[in-house]
């Protein structure tokens, strides 16, 4: 009977092991839980931050005054206004209409591409209907 006394001893034994383990696990499971609530309370406040970042500098740029922007210098005017650095002829309505582009790189990328949609139609100056319909990619 010793050996089953024994045995029973230990099975308790590790029983008793099972059961600590098994709390140690539960309070260690609900110690992450709650550290990741505070993460997603977190990330969520970081997304609205970068929307108002995101919307903050759009409109900022919305706002940007094409006079306080660095413009190239402008081509001698002799039989109307060119395009910004092209010698492609234009009405005045378009000269305006592309100063309004507040980002320096893109409104030089648009004036390229209407540039050079006018070369390839042979128009003799670029009217607004024509710059509107080149301009877009």
């Amino acid at each position: 009977m010793s050996e089953q006394t024994n045995v029973q001893e230990r099975l308790t034994q590790v029983e008793d092991r099972l059961g600590r383990l098994e709390n140690l696990l539960v309070s260690i499971n609900e110690k992450l839980e709650q550290t990741q609530q505070p993460n997603i309370v977190e990330s969520e406040s970081t997304e609205q931050f970068q929307q108002w970042v995101t919307d903050y500098v759009s409109m900022r740029l919305q706002q940007l005054v094409p006079e306080t922007c660095d413009h190239p210098a402008e081509t001698a005017v002799h039989d109307g206004p060119y395009l910004d650095n092209t010698n492609v002829p234009c009405t005045e309505e378009v000269v305006h209409r592309v100063k309004r582009i507040p980002i320096p790189f893109v409104r030089e990328m648009v004036v390229q591409r209407v540039a050079e949609n006018a070369r390839s139609a042979n128009i003799e100056r670029v009217d607004i209907e024509f710059f509107e319909n080149a301009a877009t990619f």
